[in-house]
């Protein structure tokens, strides 16, 4: 029996690889895990029979009892132990199957040791309910109805929460999707205006000859149909905050009347001659550069000026990556809730694919991905074929496009030995174009840091110790 340093957990390592299970024990007896390793199915089973293991790290592919149908077995034991598939020869189909049998993740060969042991204790504390008060404690930080705890997210709410003690005018500014409008609420919420109403225009959502009487309303009769009095949203506003989405897209003359009301806090409602005064805080939001559009003339100057006392940026969802892991697991419960599914997590391969998409759509791009995911996932885990990124589609495709003609020789050639030159050239290439910078090499290659790094040990371009620095 092989014993680690002390009782963090008990797991059994299955592999008919010498190899393999050397380097798994090794790896979990220095994190102080109790481990025991089987060479087979059978010999595993004999042990899980004998003795409860917390954890047990299982190959697929071997004989006379393969992997998935010691799964099985292990689960019908021991309903509470964890089980870990790992597979050199990796495919949707079997970790499909292997989800639907209760594995908690499904790890391809070669995999990166940091990462499976991060697996690992993950998976020993979701197994004790004990530490359900602790991953509470631990969870995302929420501000408002915003979620996120990277640096950039930590600026934006010190900003909230410095713009709601005032009663200035606030511009937020920031791409498609990345939540101006829950940013535009967090700061009314927290403002001494948050018994008063929140009323949100989208500038670009009303037809141009609409958006006036919308937002100023108009007397009966001003206009045929205008059968009534109508009170327009700025009043609505009254004592509150008025939220003017896609500010840009608002026209010369619509501009112009928008600058009475934030010079002179007065409206006058179309079809009337005297001014209603008016008590509202603007908060404006756009994606577009409203510093050359004033440049350009499509934007006032004054205007701009008067709305932007306070900016407010929002970042991409690239710019912070550390908070897609939080919105992918809030975004997958709030669906798999929904759709009544019994999906709890992403596994490994599919987070990596989402951690390393540069989400164009930002936060709402993720939304619409996990929902889709969980719509058309039929195992209890998030695959990597679930995750609907057009862009990370397109980039593949382009990868495995059609080659240019080529000739073979009469007497044929060594297509393996060919094709490892070619790999090896790219890899070295990829190595001097980001400067040694193997994380950002295995991005431009458009594979990941497991795989890439499994290629350089093959092709004798770094060693292990180099590669264990650059996960550092």
């Amino acid at each position: 029996m092989n014993r680690g340093k002390c009782s963090a957990g008990n797991i059994l390592v299955v592999d008919d690889e010498l190899g393999m299970r050397e380097l798994l024990e090794l790896l979990l007896c220095r994190e102080g895990y109790d481990v025991r390793c089987a060479k087979d199915g059978r010999e595993a089973l004999d042990f899980i029979n004998s003795a409860p293991f917390d954890l047990v790290i299982t190959d697929i592919r071997m004989q006379p009892v393969n992997g998935l149908e010691l799964l099985k077995q292990c689960k019908a034991i021991s309903p509470r132990t964890v089980v870990i598939m790992i597979s050199a020869h990796a495919s949707t189909e079997l970790a499909v199957e292997a989800m639907n049998e209760g594995a908690y993740d499904y790890f391809p060969k070669p995999f990166n040791n940091e990462e499976i042991l991060s697996v690992v204790s993950n998976a020993l504390k979701d197994r004790d309910p004990r530490d359900e008060l602790a991953k509470d404690r631990e969870g995302p930080l929420y501000f408002g109805c915003l979620i996120g705890e990277s640096p950039p997210m930590q600026k934006v709410y010190e900003l909230i929460q410095k713009v709601a003690k005032t009663s200035s005018n606030v511009l937020i500014t920031g791409e498609s999707g990345t939540g101006k409008e829950l940013v535009a609420k967090a700061i009314h919420r927290q403002s001494t205006r948050r018994d008063q109403p929140f009323i949100p225009v989208n500038c670009g959502g009303v037809p141009e000859a609409l958006i006036e009487s919308e937002l100023f309303g108009y007397r009966k009769g001003a206009f045929t149909g205008a059968a009534t009095n109508r009170k327009g949203l700025v009043e609505a506003a009254q004592g509150g905050t008025l939220f003017l989405d896609e500010i840009g897209e608002l026209s010369p003359v619509l501009q112009v009347k928008l600058l009475r009301l934030v010079q002179e806090k007065t409206i006058r409602l179309i079809g009337d001659t005297a001014d209603i005064a008016v008590d509202v805080r603007i908060i404006s939001a756009t994606n577009r550069d409203l510093e050359k559009m004033v440049v350009e003339k499509t934007f006032r100057e004054d205007l701009y000026y008067r709305l932007n006392v306070l900016p407010l940026r929002l970042p991409a969802l690239r710019e912070r990556r550390e908070d897609i892991p939080i919105l992918a697991h809030y975004f997958l419960t709030k669906f798999a809730r929904e759709f009544g599914k019994d999906i709890h997590k992403l596994s490994s391969y599919a987070m990596d694919i989402l951690f390393n998409y540069d989400f164009p759509g930002n936060v709402r791009e993720l939304e619409h991905i996990l929902e889709r995911g969980v719509a058309m996932e039929s195992s209890r885990m998030i695959l990597p074929d679930s995750l609907t990124l057009s862009l990370y589609k397109r980039k593949q495709q382009d990868q495995s496009a059609a080659p240019e003609a080529i000739d073979i020789p009469l007497d044929g050639f060594d297509l393996d030995r060919h094709l490892a030159e070619i790999e090896k050239k790219f890899l070295q290439k990829a190595l001097h174009q980001t400067h040694g910078t193997k994380l950002k090499a295995a991005q431009l290659l458009g594979i990941t840091f497991r795989s890439f790094r499994y290629r350089l040990l093959k092709y004798g371009l770094a060693t292990e110790d180099e590669l264990r620095s650059a996960e550092d």
